[in-house]
Formats: C-alpha cells, sequence, structure tokens
C-alpha cells in the first residue's frame, strides 16, 4: 500500500483522515494474465492501481481486429474512465497482459470521499489535469501528425520500461500502425 500512497503524494498531500478513510475503501486484488478489470460491454465499478504487472485496453472491433488505447504498468492507475463517469458500458476492455497486483477502489466510493475531503478531491483534480489534458492532447496530434517511425521512437521514449514486456502486434495496435510495419520499423531500428 506504501506504493499506492507515494503514487498519491506525486499529486497532493493527504491529512491523515482523509488517507485512512482512502484506506478503508482499497482492497487489494491479484489479475492472472487473461484477467480482466472491466471487459468492453459491462460497465466499469473501479480503479486499479497497477503495483506488479501489466494491463491492455482496447476495444474489439465486429471484424475481431484490436484498437489499443492504453497499457497501464507499475504506477498507474487502470480504469475506464468513461464507463465510470457515465455509468455506461464500457467501449474498452482492460485486461491483464501479466500477472498483475493492483490496489482497487470503487469509483462512487472514492468520489464520495472527495466530497468529504479536499486533500482527496485536489488529488483527483491533479490526476484528472495531468494525464487526461495535459499528456492526453500532445498525444493525440502527434498520432495524427507523425509517421509510424516516430511514433514508434516517441513509444521508445515515453515508455522504454514496456518495449521488451508487449508483444509487437500490440505496440502496433497502439501506434494505429499494422503488423508488417511494425516489423519494418523494429528491424530498421536494430
Amino acid at each position: 500500500m506504501e506504493d499506492f500512497f507515494r503514487k498519491v503524494a506525486e499529486y497532493t498531500t493527504l491529512s491523515k483522515e482523509a488517507e485512512w478513510a482512502w484506506v478503508n475503501i482499497l482492497r487489494s486484488r491479484r489479475y492472472t494474465k487473461g484477467d480482466f478489470l472491466v471487459r468492453q460491454g459491462e460497465t466499469a465499478r473501479t480503479v486499479a492501481f497497477v503495483s506488479k504487472g501489466l494491463f491492455s485496453q482496447y476495444s474489439l472491433a465486429d471484424d475481431g481486429s484490436a484498437f489499443t488505447k492504453r497499457f497501464f504498468s507499475e504506477g498507474y492507475f487502470a480504469a475506464s474512465t468513461t464507463s465510470l463517469l457515465s455509468k455506461s458500458p464500457s467501449i474498452t476492455s482492460i485486461e491483464a497482459i501479466e500477472n498483475t497486483v493492483a490496489w482497487e477502489y470503487d469509483f462512487w466510493a472514492f468520489k464520495n470521499l472527495t466530497e468529504q475531503y479536499k486533500d482527496i478531491a485536489a488529488f483527483y483534480i491533479a490526476y484528472m489535469e495531468r494525464h487526461w489534458i495535459l499528456e492526453k492532447e500532445p498525444e493525440e496530434i502527434g498520432f495524427r501528425q507523425n509517421t509510424a517511425k516516430d511514433r514508434y521512437d516517441d513509444f521508445v521514449k515515453k515508455y522504454p520500461h514496456l518495449v521488451n514486456r508487449i508483444k509487437k502486434h500490440q505496440i502496433a495496435s497502439y501506434l494505429g500502425i499494422t503488423p508488417t510495419q511494425m516489423s519494418r520499423i523494429f528491424f530498421a531500428n536494430k
């Protein structure tokens, strides 16, 4: 649980009361490779902080092709945010692609804490601003403007710890390129 609160401390300082209230809704959970935090079509209820392991968030098209939206490794909060906020079925699945240990909490219990504790609300605002606004916009623009090779190079710079943990076709899906393009880029970089 220390790793969880170390991460929270990167965004705000919690009072002991707020920390204790949050502890009361946290639970440890283990996911075996192939287990789901949420499946496409289910309504999400929880947020999982990854202590060890790796999740992939993706959407499957009717033809079976996958679009990978994101990877959540150690130190990241995994959730189908749109499903949580709208209380509607998730358009993505979040699957453990390694055995994973996480600290989970019910999103709506957490939202109640944001109303009771200003410091928990400050964490929530700071986290959403950093990850869903400041990081997301440049990434979205880069995906539209950059070449496939540039997108791969950016991925390697931003996520060097993931390159050898994720299959090449999953990286290709994330980058919006074909596995063949991915192979060419990968072998050209060797």
